[in-house]
Parts: structure tokens; sequence; C-alpha cells
């Protein structure tokens, strides 16, 4: 789009714009991009106070009118001609389901009206997302340039609002006022959620950030601890965020790959993002929460979250750093599991190729051949305790996601540095519509990108579809679908003829992390504790560590967690319960109430440190849903350590 380039250009005219957007700019350093990047305070005008109204013809149908009001939550639409509609369809369109915008110029020269085209993805009748597109026509003057100006007023007012930046009271709303587009890499397991991540990614997730206005590169992940290897040589001073799509074993890596850096103080402010492909979305349940969505799973899942990420805006994130017995250090952004949890999580591996529906499986399976593990539980309370455990979005059974690719033969060096051997700017070939709409006797203007951009040419392809293109950032498709992949990768991945790759080895996670910081509230493991810590002995079903408030995507663990509460949240099933009681506790968590049942063997405490000691001499742990070496380990929340791409929170995720 026009005003982005324009935007671009003028960026370092407008230093006072630097503090105010959530997207767009580019930090001086990680630390300045964590501070800016933090969601803006609400705008003071109510929500139903307009901000601009105008009347528009509609495209691609001829003769109606449409007027127009934007406020700061939604696009109004209402019908003057031909006949105004007394309850209109789609009149409503609420910034919350808007992934972007852009301006648009017919190839016509007799056709002196300019277009702006938004994109959204409405819920339909059953709660699934699709996407569709509105195009209004801009003809109220005579000239093209006045119409272009008013097309351009408007699409800069939406991006503002979805961007979080303050529109000028007393100022022309001009493209000007855009940031330059910020800049992601993605980086995807093209072998997560049943072999399905690759294909969501390029169906679903590149589609909306272009339309959103973001720039991107990729890199499809070739093997275990591919992306670790990639972050700790990556000069981040290049990304605005790293998002991975995947599950969650992807994002532990890429967090322990900038904890491995020499500079991991800045480099670990460093904000990253989740887009969920894979059979454990715990972190994605999470932001999905924040956000103000409905519980949701799959395909329904990743569109929340793209949405949310197109908005930008992020939020601090507490890492745990977990201590093994062997001395080993690893930092985790999600939880530490022993007993029940692990074992279901490591044993369905063999069914990853069910997806998410593995751990219900691998739940039936656990509760049939029930466990108890003797251990010693020993936590460092909270000063401040939480409020009590109260209901929440429910959101299943698992953690992470860490099926990669075998690696293939490494490519010849090239002249870039070591990222961009693995990297490309991906021309996207997006779905291109008929030539002519439903029913029409003549074929419809043909419209271009306004601003001298590449020609993406498209056409009216039915109800809720756009006119060209939805990306003003990439260059025409590319004939052949290898040039979507990065250079080296030969072709689309193809899925193992297995079930899926064995789990991971338990020192798949041993390398010492030099960096990070000190665990200053643990003596060493093998030590007497300190004063003040809490000690419980005996059999236990499970034991769950977690920082956020899920455990799995439709699976709330601590319904009351906050990204940032800077609180380790433990769980606790003492032996002695039935199967069926455990069941129960397991089904009532899925809406967040397992708390309110008064299970007796329940447990729960808010704590800053934890010691755990199996008794038991075989057993199964995990962090993020990894398995780890067994035997005792211990570990403290650093609080706010990392900073995780969240979008703006919607009324689920206000602070209490």
């Amino acid at each position: 789009m026009n005003g982005h380039l324009e935007a671009e250009e003028q960026q370092d005219q407008r230093p006072d714009q630097e503090l105010t957007c959530s997207w767009g700019h580019r930090p001086r350093s990680a630390l300045d991009r964590a501070e800016a990047m933090a969601p803006p305070p609400p705008p003071p005008l109510a929500a139903s106070t307009p901000l601009l109204h105008g009347e528009f013809g509609s495209y691609p149908a001829r003769g109606s009118r449409l007027a127009l009001t934007l406020t700061p939550q939604a696009l109004h639409i209402q019908r003057l001609r031909p006949k105004p509609e007394a309850r209109p369809r789609g009149g409503l369109v609420p910034l919350a389901e808007v992934s972007g915008c852009c301006t648009l110029r017919s190839r016509n020269p007799s056709d002196t009206a300019a277009y702006f085209c938004i994109y959204t993805y409405p819920q339909g009748r059953r709660g699934g997302r699709r996407r569709a597109a509105r195009t209004f026509r801009a003809d109220g003057a005579a000239a093209y340039e006045e119409n272009r100006a008013e097309a351009q007023r408007w699409a800069t007012a939406l991006m503002c609002l979805l961007r979080g930046l303050p529109l000028p009271g007393d100022r022309e709303i001009t493209p000007e006022l855009l940031p330059r587009p910020p800049r992601l890499l993605l980086l995807v397991n093209p072998y997560g959620g049943r072999g399905l991540a690759w294909q969501w990614c390029k169906n679903h997730v590149l589609p909306m950030i272009s339309e959103a206005g973001l720039s991107f590169n990729l890199i499809q992940t070739e093997r275990q601890n591919h992306a670790r290897e990639l972050v700790q040589g990556l000069s981040l001073s290049e990304w605005d965020g790293i998002v991975t799509v995947s599950g969650d074993g992807l994002l532990f890596e890429v967090l322990n790959g900038l904890l491995d850096r020499p500079d991991w103080e800045e480099a670990v402010k460093t904000p990253v993002g989740i887009l969920p492909c894979g059979s454990g979305n715990a972190l994605a349940g999470a932001v999905n929460q924040h956000g103000g969505f409905e519980p949701a799973l799959g395909v329904d899942l990743l569109l929340n979250c793209s949405l949310l990420l197109c908005r930008g805006g992020s939020r601090p994130l507490d890492l745990l750093s977990v201590t093994l017995a062997s001395g080993s250090r690893c930092f985790s952004f999600l939880s530490v599991a022993w007993g029940f949890v692990s074992d279901v999580d490591i044993q369905s591996e063999r069914f990853r190729a069910l997806g998410s529906a593995r751990f219900t499986l691998g739940t039936v399976l656990g509760l049939a051949t029930l466990h108890t593990y003797r251990g010693r539980l020993s936590y460092l309370p909270a000063a401040v305790e939480p409020a009590s455990p109260t209901p929440a979005h429910g959101l299943p059974r698992a953690k992470s996601e860490l099926t990669l690719a075998p690696a293939p033969a490494p490519a010849p060096p090239v002249a870039h540095s070591p990222l961009h051997r693995s990297v490309s700017d991906l021309p996207l070939p997006l779905p291109q519509p008929a030539l002519a709409s439903p029913g029409s006797p003549e074929p419809l203007p043909i419209l271009s990108l306004n601003g001298g951009g590449p020609e993406l040419v498209g056409d009216w392809g039915g109800a809720g579809d756009a006119p060209l293109s939805p990306d003003p950032l990439l260059p025409s498709p590319p004939s052949s679908p290898k040039a979507l992949l990065s250079p080296i990768t030969e072709g689309v991945p193809e899925m193992p003829a297995s079930s899926g790759l064995p789990p991971p080895t338990p020192d798949a996670l041993g390398a010492i992390s030099p960096g990070g910081p000190p665990d200053h509230l643990l003596p060493p493991l093998g030590t007497p504790l300190p004063p003040g810590w809490v000690t419980l002995e005996g059999d236990f079903v499970l034991m769950l560590a977690i920082s956020p408030s899920h455990l799995g995507a439709d699976l709330v663990a601590a319904p009351h967690a906050r990204f940032d509460d800077g609180l380790l949240h433990l769980c606790w099933v003492r032996g002695g319960i039935s199967r069926a009681a455990l069941l129960r506790l397991f089904l009532a968590m899925e809406r967040g109430s397992h708390f309110s049942l008064g299970c007796p063997q329940l447990g729960y405490a808010a704590a800053r440190a934890f010691r755990l000691e199996p008794l038991t001499p075989r057993g199964v742990l995990t962090v993020d849903g990894e398995q780890v070496e067994y035997g005792p380990l211990q570990a403290q929340v650093h609080p706010g350590l990392g900073t995780l791409l969240t979008g703006p929170p919607g009324r689920a995720g206000q602070e209490p």
C-alpha cells in the first residue's frame, strides 16, 4: 500500500511515534522494542464515538450507496440506495475481526474513483471463522486525487485503530501516521499438527499477516534444536518479533536459544509469539483467552491467534529456570510435570498422528493403568497469595509439539549472513478468483494496488470474497510452488510413513545454558532448604508446576494465572483418588472449575520456587512437554524475563 511506503520514508522525521505504537517501528534495542510494543492505553473516546463518517459506493455491485461510520470498536455500514435496510446484514464489522485493509485503484484510466478494502474474519453461526472482504468506492469528487485521499484517510484510520496508534485530533489523517511495517521471523515446524502445519501456514497465516501489512521471512525447521541454533546467531536488531508456527515445543527452543546467547539479557526481551499448528497448544490457548475470544481448537484457534498477532501488542512473560539432577539448566515458559500428566504426554507420543486427540486417548489409557509415585515436594510460598482459583474459560491435555523434519544435506554457502541461507521473502500464491462476478454480463473493472506497487489482478469471486489479491507487500505470485520454500528446502515436506517420530530423548535438553539470570532463591540441589519453605511428602498421582493459565488448548489448569503475575502455580493430586474422581477433575478443568469440586486429594499453592525429589525409582519428568532426565529437580520463576506477543487484551484478558 502506498501509505506504508510513504510512512517508511518519513519515519525518521517523526521520532514521537516511536513510543506510541505497538507494531511497526524499529527500536534501538530489544529492551526498547519490548517497552514500545506494550499495548497503549485505551483511547479516551467511548466505543460508540464516531471518528469518521461518509458516503461510498459498493464494489462490485453497481448503483448501491452506503453510509459508513467508523468508531473505535467497529465499522458501521448502512445501505442508502436502492433501498435502506431495516435490519442490515453484515452492517456491523467489529475491528476485533479485521486483519487489515488497503487502498486500490482501477486500471481503467477513465475511472476517477478510488477504492479501499477491509479483510475480515467473522464467526459463522456454528462458531468457525471464514475470510470475507468488503470493498468500498470513494467517488465523491470529480478528480481521482481527491478520491484517493479520501480512501487513504479511511484506510489509515482503520490501520491506526487496529495497531493501537492514536488518531490526531486536529490534524489530517494521512498515511504518514503509519510507521513502517513490522518485520517478523516465522519459524515453521512442517511436521507439526499431524503434518498440517505447513499447509495451515500457507493457507491461513501468510495471507492474513500479508493483509495486515506485516513483513516477514520464513524458515522451515529441519531437525531438533534447529530453531535454537538459528536464534543464537540472529542479528536481532533486524526483527521486531520471532513467531513460531507449530506447537509449544518450537517456542521452547527459541527461548532457550535466546538465553544461550552472550547478550541474553537483551536478547530474551525480543518479542516472541506463537501460532498454534501443533498437537499441544497450551500457550496459544492462554493467548486466545487473554484476547477475549471464546475457547477454540484447530484452525479456529489459529485464526484467533493470527488476528491478535496482526493487531500487535505484547506482555511481559514469566520464565522458569529449571535445574535438573545433572546440574544442567533450561528455561520453561509453560510447565514442569511429574506423574499422570507427564505419563500421558510422553506415552501418547506414539499416537501423534491423531493430533490433539492423542491426549484424549492417552488419558483413557493412563486412567486404566493409574500409578502413584512417592516423592517430596517443597516450595517457597508467594509473599502474597492470589485470589482463590475461580472458573475461567476452558481450554487438553498437554503442552508441547516438537516433531521436526530430518536434516537434509547442507546447502552451499552464499554471500549473506548464515541466517539468509535459510530465509526467503516467500512470494505468496494467493488464490485468484474468477475474472468476472457470478451473473455479471461484462467484466468488472480491473483493480491494481495504489501507489505503483505490483499489479495484482483479481476480481469479485462471490459473497465476501476480495476483488484483488489481499497482499500489498508481496510481489506477483510465482510460477512454481518451489519459490515458496526457503532456498535449502527442495520441496513441500512429505510426512513420514510412520505415525510420528520417536519421542525426544531425555538428554535432548541437556546442554547447560551459559546465560540467564542466577537462581537467587535456590540453594544447590542436595543441600538443605532455607527457612520459610513448605515440604509435603507422600504418594502423589501427579504434580504440576505451571506458569500460564492453560495446560492445553482446552484445558485450564490455573484459571487465575496471568503471563506476568510472577508466580508458579503448583497443583498436585495425592494418592487415594479414584479413577472416576480424577476423570471428573480433568473434565472440570476444561472449564477451569476443577478447584470448585471440593476434591480432598487436590492441592494448590502459589509459589516463587519449588524443589521436587522423586522417591520412586522410575518415572517421567517433563519440562514444557519435553521429557528430561529423571531425578531431583528445582525451579524458580523469573518475573517478566521474556516478552510475549499477545495482541490487545479482550474483556477476559483485562487486569482484575
